[in-house]
């Protein structure tokens, strides 16, 4: 699956996912809710890019 690097330098890895905030290991960025925000910085995720 794709990771993607947030403006901030943060990398969404979709094999670890985003346990601390109830987004399971697995979960493809395309999945993620619409709501969800870089854990580090707060963007959203039209911040993002693949990497």
């Amino acid at each position: 699956m794709q990771k993607f690097e947030c403006a901030c330098g943060y990398v969404y890895d979709p094999a670890a996912g985003d346990p601390d905030r109830g987004i399971a290991p697995g979960t493809a960025f395309e999945n993620l809710p619409e709501d969800w925000t870089c854990p580090m910085c707060g963007l959203d995720k039209s911040f993002f890019n693949p990497v």
